[in-house]
């Protein structure tokens, strides 16, 4: 029996890259990793490399397109 028997609506799955890739900060904002950290990376300089290591949050603008993939709108 489908959830159409009882009345409810089904619910929604969450992406499962975007869960692997998007992480919440305390404030409800989101976090994401920075690109061209994972080859080629003998012509960047250490400082480069240390600042694409560290997340950042992900922009305003994205955030409703992030937050249905997540399943929270």
């Amino acid at each position: 029996m489908g959830s159409d028997y009882f009345g409810t609506m089904p619910k929604t799955k969450s992406n499962s890259g975007a869960k692997k890739r998007f992480s919440r900060t305390a404030s409800g904002r989101l976090k994401r990793a920075h690109a061209y950290k994972s080859h080629i990376l003998t012509k960047k300089s250490r400082k480069r490399k240390r600042e694409l290591g560290k997340k950042t949050l992900i922009d305003k603008s994205d955030e409703p397109r992030i937050n249905r993939l997540l399943g929270s709108s």
